[in-house]
């Protein structure tokens, strides 16, 4: 499972998902919406890169 960070700093883990906002663990990041926002700051998925 890869691991996805936001300019801000935050961290998207595909194993962990984000269960509060309704994505589910082991999610990948392709698999993600693309209307995506950072929880933090409200970034897109393109101010994301793979760690």
């Amino acid at each position: 499972m890869e691991r996805y960070e936001c300019l801000c700093g935050y961290v998207y883990n595909e194993a962990a998902g984000i269960p509060d906002d309704g994505i589910a663990p082991g999610t990948k990041w392709e698999d993600i919406p693309e209307d995506f926002i950072c929880p933090l700051c409200g970034m897109g998925k393109d101010g994301f890169t793979k760690m």
